[in-house]
């Protein structure tokens, strides 16, 4: 890891006379989401040899709320000087535009982006009272008991609730959403059999789904993940329009310029890169990334154009 941390740091001082003016001071890097969510640990966890690469302190700022949308519409209205950026997330940049009537920003116009980070698909889990264990029997199951099934998510308007919506369409089935105000609170009604199905991203319910205690069907992806190797893919299982996950991005306000922008995607591309930045972030269920300002920008509009689709059809609005 020292090597890693010295590589990162000589890109500090590689670029000549731009990189001696730009950073020249401590970034904040704004995540809108409380400190000790997934988010936040992720941006921590690389924000740190991130520093390293550009030379300069990153400072996590924390701004939760109302989805992620407050902390993001302060840096849409921050200067776009380098020094204000925001850790991006589906629920602001993809799901927001669509589920809030009066949002304070436009996605395409009050942002630029530097680099897409990750991707986490969701995982479809199972109560163990649930009869079925495989999503062929779920099906089988919620054709033959039309309303009688409920499925959990951490919210109206989340990303959890809008995959369970997809699926829901996509199979043509009847199963009612339960909300919660999170993870914590729906945990134990799956495991009672009052919520029986519930997507979420892999780290959340991992534990659980090895123990025995709940069970994983299904990945709402293209690929299976090497935490669950035996579970299938949504594609494999005849539902290839059942794909969605949370992701973390990097954007600045409109107006940085494009050196600063490049300057942001080499570094944070580099520290994405590292063999041992790409195996803790697949530990933790995530898909490492890395990619071009364009590749993200057009990996956003795809996102937002999918969920409001979604939004549209399920009826969702936010609280």
């Amino acid at each position: 890891m020292k090597r890693e941390l010295l590589f990162l740091a000589s890109l500090a001082f590689g670029t000549g006379a731009f990189a001696q003016a730009y950073p020249s001071k401590p970034i904040r890097l704004v995540v809108p989401f409380p400190a000790g969510e997934s988010v936040d640990a992720t941006a921590r966890l690389v924000g740190q040899p991130w520093s390293a690469a550009l030379g300069q302190q990153i400072l996590v700022d924390n701004r939760g709320g109302a989805g992620g949308t407050i902390g993001s519409e302060a840096v849409a209205k921050s200067a776009p000087d380098g020094y204000t950026l925001l850790w991006g997330n589906v629920g602001p940049l993809a799901i927001g535009p669509s589920l809030y009537k009066n949002l304070g920003y436009e996605v395409a116009k009050d942002f630029e982006p530097v680099s897409l980070v990750a991707t986490l698909p969701f995982v479809l889990f199972a109560s163990p009272a649930l009869p079925a264990n495989s999503v062929i029997e779920l099906l089988a199951y919620a054709r033959a008991h039309p309303g009688e099934l409920n499925f959990g998510s951490t919210g109206v308007g989340s990303g959890l609730h809008l995959i369970g919506e997809l699926f829901k369409s996509e199979a043509a089935i009847q199963i009612v959403h339960v909300p919660y105000k999170g993870v914590a609170q729906a945990l134990p009604e799956m495991m009672s059999g009052k919520v029986q199905i519930a997507f979420n991203t892999i780290p959340a319910f991992l534990p659980h789904a090895k123990s025995g205690r709940l069970k994983a069907l299904v990945i709402t992806s293209t690929l299976r993940s090497p935490l669950l190797p035996d579970v299938p893919t949504t594609p494999e299982v005849g539902l290839p329009g059942v794909l969605g996950a949370s992701w973390h991005a990097v954007v600045v306000p409109a107006g940085t310029t494009r050196a600063i922008i490049e300057r942001l995607n080499r570094t944070l591309v580099a520290t994405i890169a590292v063999p041992e930045m790409r195996s803790t972030l697949i530990a933790q269920g995530a898909r490492p990334v890395g990619s071009s300002p364009e590749e993200l920008r057009t990996f956003m509009r795809e996102e937002a154009a999918k969920w409001a689709r979604v939004i549209q059809s399920s009826g969702a609005r936010a609280d």
